[in-house]
């Protein structure tokens, strides 16, 4: 009489079908699945984890952006100014030769690429010429009152 498999050994069925795996039964296998149920992070705990990385995250890298922000300002103005005097002066100069100074910063913007007149802190570039031109400085000089918007101050953004 022809048996089956699972008839004779059915353990051996079972191996081979992979419902048991070696160590998987026996007198420690209760201490093992206890183990491995408690080994994995609850919701919870992972939240937590996620909440202490925003927080370092926030008081170290957020100061850091915040600075090169304030950076990126600076340079920008340093880069108006520049474009202003050794860009947009000249070709206003030519477009004008009858005269010396251009009358506003509106009418030197206007070779700058068409771009506004205020600084990248919400403040007019200043404009000086003839009269108010620096000592030592020649043709045009531009004035940007940086960061704390006050003129004349350590901080001001100068073309020369």
């Amino acid at each position: 009489m022809h048996q089956s498999l699972c008839t004779i050994n059915p353990r051996a069925a079972r191996t081979r079908a992979g419902f048991y795996r070696r160590g998987s039964h026996g007198p420690g296998a209760r201490r093992l699945r206890l183990l491995r149920d408690e080994a994995g992070l609850t919701l919870l705990e992972i939240m937590i984890v996620l909440a202490i990385i925003a927080l370092i995250m926030g008081l170290v890298v957020g100061p850091m952006v915040m600075r090169q922000f304030g950076n990126a300002r600076r340079d920008i103005a340093v880069a108006a100014v520049g474009k202003y005097v050794n860009e947009a002066y000249p070709m206003w100069a030519q477009a004008n030769p009858d005269k010396v100074c251009p009358p506003s910063m509106e009418a030197l913007a206007e070779f700058a690429n068409g771009k506004g007149n205020k600084d990248p802190w919400g403040q007019p570039y200043r404009l000086l010429c003839g009269p108010t031109l620096p000592p030592g400085v020649s043709g045009l000089a531009v004035v940007s009152s940086g960061p704390d918007q006050q003129a004349d101050t350590a901080d001001d953004i100068k073309s020369w």
